[in-house]
């Protein structure tokens, strides 16, 4: 979708609302941008003169076809030098229906962003016909720190008149594409597997 959207020069979050019918889906989105105080641009706005490139993406998700809504901003800085992307905050809209528990979901929520967050940046268990190569242990294994983890800003949508659906990973869905999207808007760079690692961000810049 962002991609159609960089293609006809379009606001990112303008093209996927013209083409939303469901109300609640596009009451997310617009929750989560005005929450974002997204500005209407076209992408990418890859035109920076600077050592350190920042943008920001946006993505959308249903989680399930039939589960909770969510709207993700992700806004990062990405360092062509050395291939390193840092998401600086992450706005999340959140939508699934009646909510029971406000600080646990928020938790969930918050947990969510950091989780799909380390999954998209380090995270990779590498294997060959037979075994695992990655190491083992938790020694080893990326994930992120907690000097790495972002600000995350949350707006949650009560809708009382709904059933309350599950929430448990519904954001993870959409963090890896927003991420994804703001780097594609800092630097023009379309990034197609994770984790998006420095080795993997240094070869689109050669």
């Amino acid at each position: 979708m962002d991609e159609l959207a960089a293609a006809s020069g379009a606001d990112p979050v303008d093209f996927r609302l013209r083409y939303l019918s469901d109300p609640r889906a596009k009451a997310v989105l617009e929750a989560e941008a005005k929450r974002a105080g997204w500005t209407s641009r076209p992408s990418a706005q890859a035109r920076q003169q600077t050592d350190i490139k920042s943008g920001r993406g946006v993505a959308f998700v249903q989680y399930d076809r039939t589960e909770a809504y969510v709207a993700a901003v992700a806004d990062v800085e990405v360092n062509p030098m050395d291939g390193k992307v840092r998401v600086q905050r992450v706005f999340i809209a959140h939508d699934c229906g009646l909510i029971i528990n406000p600080d646990g979901l928020r938790n969930q929520i918050e947990g969510n962003v950091i989780q799909a967050t380390s999954r998209t940046l380090n995270e990779e268990v590498r294997f060959d016909h037979s075994m695992v190569t990655s190491l083992l242990d938790w020694t080893g294994y990326p994930i992120l720190k907690f000097s790495e983890v972002p600000d995350v800003i949350i707006e949650m949508i009560n809708r009382p008149d709904q059933p309350a659906v599950g929430a448990g990973e519904a954001t993870n869905s959409a963090i890896p594409a927003a991420i994804a999207n703001a780097i594609f808007d800092a630097t023009g760079i379309r990034l197609r597997t994770v984790p998006f690692t420095p080795e993997r961000v240094k070869a689109n810049f050669s």
